[in-house]
């Protein structure tokens, strides 16, 4: 197996590691005790579920450094097609990343409030920490779109992927920064609006998944220098 087609097969599984750790994290455990606007029903289903909350910081930190790794090797396989592209995109990614991290600090500190002796169970405290964490993690998708963008265009050039998944990569990164500051611009947006915004993005972000740990990346019919998995330019037609 060659060099390209070896980074790709990484880059799947981190990635895979990163949807499956962000979806239990986001998806399950958030959205199972995170009640917007009760103080006394957050604290209640956080009490209710401490070892769950546990986890969903766990596997949040362990999705938020694979991603961080994910770049990093994206970054080897795409820099030779465009290395301030490929900088910039590692750059958005640890920036995410750093995000996440400092995120889970809100959440572990709000299961502390309804578990740890030190305080006295407020449930206002509690829905105050949670709610830090959702729009810290809303802040955080500028992030989670920006690094699409990069991604996308090295993709859509290198050769090494499908073009429309190029696009629909920098498309996504459009549908993430427009449901940010929606979220923030308007008081109560449709749940509805939300779910369109950031659906081209979920649709790239599992193609460009699957296509890592299935295919991995097109075969080149020429290989550039040092294996670096380019196609290299085709030779001028002689005259005659």
């Amino acid at each position: 197996m060659d060099r390209p087609r070896q980074l790709a097969r990484v880059a799947g599984v981190l990635y895979l590691v990163v949807a499956v750790g962000g979806g239990f994290a986001h998806l399950y455990v958030r959205a199972m005790v995170y009640v917007p606007g009760d103080p006394q029903a957050t604290l209640a289903k956080v009490a209710g579920n401490a070892g769950l909350v546990r986890a969903g910081v766990v596997a949040d930190l362990v999705q938020a450094t694979c991603f961080v790794v994910l770049g990093l090797v994206l970054h080897s396989l795409l820099a030779p097609t465009g290395r301030a592209l490929a900088r910039a995109m590692v750059v958005f990614v640890a920036i995410a990343a750093g995000m996440i991290c400092l995120n889970m600090v809100h959440q572990h500190v709000g299961l502390l409030v309804p578990t740890g002796p030190a305080y006295a169970g407020d449930g206002t405290f509690t829905l105050l920490l949670f709610d830090l964490q959702h729009y810290g993690y809303l802040t955080a998708q500028i992030f989670f779109g920006l690094w699409l963008a990069p991604l996308g265009l090295l993709a859509y050039r290198s050769g090494l992927f499908p073009r429309a998944l190029g696009v629909v990569l920098v498309v996504g990164c459009a549908g993430y920064l427009v449901d940010t500051f929606v979220q923030f611009l308007v008081a109560a947006p449709p749940e509805v609006l939300s779910t369109v915004l950031v659906v081209p993005a979920a649709v790239a972000e599992f193609w460009m998944l699957g296509y890592l740990l299935t295919v991995g990346v097109r075969k080149q019919r020429d290989q550039g220098p040092a294996g670096s998995g380019l196609t290299a330019p085709a030779a001028a037609p002689t005259a005659g």
